[in-house]
């Protein structure tokens, strides 16, 4: 699973383009994919599935647990599910999440119902680094058993419940907590009941609510999940849409470039998964949803951009829920407007792959651009869109994605001489990233 380390050298401003792109595959659901079809019965089949190291690491993790996994065709797998409760390992086996929180969290959580589970667990250096505090004491509600006892961080050992019975659940702003609950109430004893009042990513419902009766959602202001236990799964099919995560690296970057205009096909406009798009055209952006359709219980759409003016930004807690990987973007974003921007309820963003708002702070700083945290907000002062020619922006290795790519952009729209070091990290959920920068006409570097 390791690849080989590089670094990316950037020494140029972006000129005025005009194109046509597809963005990689969107990396949430393909990840789902895989698990859901692996407690289904009979064969699933995942098309258009992203082939990132994430995804990798998911493969190979179902793997070991017994899941057999065909590839069928370019980017097509077949899933041989065995149904709830399926999955096996010897004991003492080593599941490595690589660099996925989103992997971990939602195959632990299924771990934590399936019997007679007792294996290691861990992740890469970032992964290991993060904190797994919530997710353990949910899942020792389940009856889950983590150790060493009072350890939050990876490497761990887990056993299984032996009588898991269902929960309640008031969720938070986590999807992938929020997951965990659904997939390991799914095979406990009793109904588990989540309630949620921030509407975080639903792709776990979606792909669920094809069975009859698995799933019961009711409520609109406050959402109440009914997960049903004990029914069998049904095998699924999936064609996974173009990620509107990585989509918005491209966008940020049209809407801040002269004269450019930007067409991205085939990106999932999920109602939880557009507040970054949402919030920009609130302030200004022209950016246009076109064709947009439903698939698989997921909206589907092309999106058009082109350069923009745009107002400082004003970002509710509300906001953040729904465009929680794209904030570094939009601190990129906050620095070339000219004014004070205002994220609220961010603090969640310490603990991703990376301290994101420490990191994005120094990278600003690097360009002279200031910032404020407090508490749980953060405002950023910004400049307008200016030249860097003369500054240096130096991106330590950090083993985040979303951090490598905000960084990139920021250079490419001030001309700033940049080293990106860990940039193969991209390749966890955009592996398409410097492809189509070099499409839309960006000069680089790669130094190994």
């Amino acid at each position: 699973m390791s690849q080989k380390s590089f670094s990316v050298n950037i020494n140029n401003k972006v000129r005025p383009f005009k194109k046509s792109i597809k963005v990689d595959s969107d990396k949430s659901i393909s990840i789902r994919s895989f698990l859901i079809g692996s407690i289904s019965q009979n064969v699933s089949v995942a098309e258009n599935v992203l082939e990132s190291e994430d995804v990798l690491s998911t493969i190979k993790c179902l793997k070991k647990l017994g899941v057999k996994i065909k590839r069928s065709g370019e980017k097509k797998f077949s899933i041989y599910g065995k149904g709830l409760g399926s999955l096996s390992a010897k004991k003492n086996t080593t599941l490595n999440f690589g660099n996925s929180g989103t992997l971990a969290r939602l195959l632990i959580g299924m771990l934590t119902t399936t019997p007679n589970i007792n294996i290691n667990v861990k992740g890469d250096n970032s992964l290991n680094k993060r904190s797994m505090k919530e997710l353990i004491e949910l899942m020792s509600k389940f009856g889950g058993i983590f150790l060493p006892k009072k350890k939050s961080k990876f490497p761990l050992k887990i056993i299984s419940s032996k009588m898991p019975i269902g929960i309640n659940y008031e969720a938070g702003v986590s999807a992938q907590l929020k997951s965990a609950v659904i997939l390991a109430g799914l095979n406990a004893s009793g109904n588990t009941i989540i309630i949620e009042k921030s509407f975080s990513r639903n792709h776990t419902e979606n792909i669920l609510s094809k069975n009859n009766n698995v799933i019961k959602i009711k409520g609109n202001r406050k959402r109440i999940i009914e997960v049903v236990s004990g029914k069998n799964l049904n095998p699924i099919k999936i064609n996974v849409p173009g990620d509107p995560s990585s989509a918005a690296f491209f966008t940020a970057l049209t809407l801040m470039s002269k004269n450019s205009k930007l067409k991205i096909r085939n990106v999932g406009l999920n109602p939880t998964r557009i507040g970054f798009y949402k919030l920009l055209k609130k302030h200004g952006a022209n950016i246009i949803f076109k064709n947009v359709k439903k698939k698989n219980n997921e909206a589907i759409g092309d999106i058009y951009v082109s350069s923009s003016k745009i107002r400082p930004i004003k970002a509710t807690k509300e906001y953040y829920v729904n465009s929680t990987d794209e904030y570094p973007i939009l601190f990129v974003i906050a620095a070339l407007i000219k004014g004070t921007s205002v994220f609220k309820g961010v603090k969640d963003l310490a603990n991703k792959e990376s301290n994101r708002i420490k990191e994005m702070q120094k990278i600003l700083k690097q360009l002279n651009v200031d910032s404020l945290f407090a508490k749980d907000d953060i405002k950023i002062f910004g400049k307008g869109l200016f030249s860097a020619e003369k500054k240096r922006i130096l991106v330590p290795k950090l083993g985040d994605h979303r951090i490598c790519m905000s960084s990139f952009i920021l250079s490419i729209l001030t001309g700033a001489d940049t080293k990106i070091k860990n940039f193969e990290t991209v390749n966890t959920s955009s592996p398409s990233f410097l492809k189509i920068m070099k499409l839309l006409g960006v000069n680089f570097e790669i130094q190994n």
